[in-house]
C-alpha cells in the first residue's frame, strides 16, 4: 500500500511543480515533472527519515535535495542529451549553468511548502497524520 501512496504523491508533485514552472516561467518541460514529483516526495519522506526534525531543518534539506536533483537532472537532460531546459549561466557562482546559489535560497521556501503539502496531501487522500510541527 505505502508504494501506490508514493506513487500518488510523485505524480501529484510533478504536477504541482510543472504547474508552478508554467504559473512562473511560463513553460516547462516534461523532464521536470519527474524531477518535481521525485524532490516532492523525498523531501517528504524527511518526517519519516529523520522524525521530529525541526521545519527550518526541513527546508534547509529539502533545499539541498533539489539542488542536487536539479545538478543531476541537468547534466543529463542539458549537458549530456542538449535539451537546454535551462541554463543559470548568467548567474554569479553557477555550477556549469546547471545549479546556482540563488535558486538553492529560493528552494528553501519552496521546500517547506513542499512539506507541508506532502504532509495535507496524505492527510486527505490517506488519513495519515499529520506530524507535529516545531520551526527550531
Amino acid at each position: 500500500m505505502r508504494y501506490w501512496q508514493d506513487a500518488v504523491i510523485f505524480v501529484l508533485g510533478g504536477l504541482l511543480y510543472a504547474s508552478a514552472e508554467i504559473l512562473f516561467r511560463g513553460w516547462t518541460h516534461p523532464s521536470m515533472f519527474a524531477v518535481g514529483g521525485l524532490c516532492v516526495l523525498l523531501i517528504g519522506k524527511l518526517d519519516s527519515f529523520a522524525p521530529g526534525l525541526p521545519l527550518a531543518a526541513q527546508a534547509a534539506a529539502g533545499a539541498a535535495i533539489v539542488t542536487g536533483l536539479e545538478l543531476a537532472s541537468g547534466l543529463v537532460v542539458n549537458v549530456w542529451l542538449g535539451w537546454n531546459v535551462w541554463d543559470y549561466s548568467a548567474h554569479p557562482l553557477n555550477f556549469m549553468g546547471q545549479i546556482c546559489p540563488l535558486f538553492t535560497l529560493l528552494w528553501v521556501p519552496a521546500s517547506l511548502f513542499a512539506v507541508f503539502a506532502d504532509d495535507a496531501l496524505r492527510r486527505a487522500l490517506f488519513r495519515t497524520p499529520i506530524p507535529p510541527y516545531r520551526l527550531f
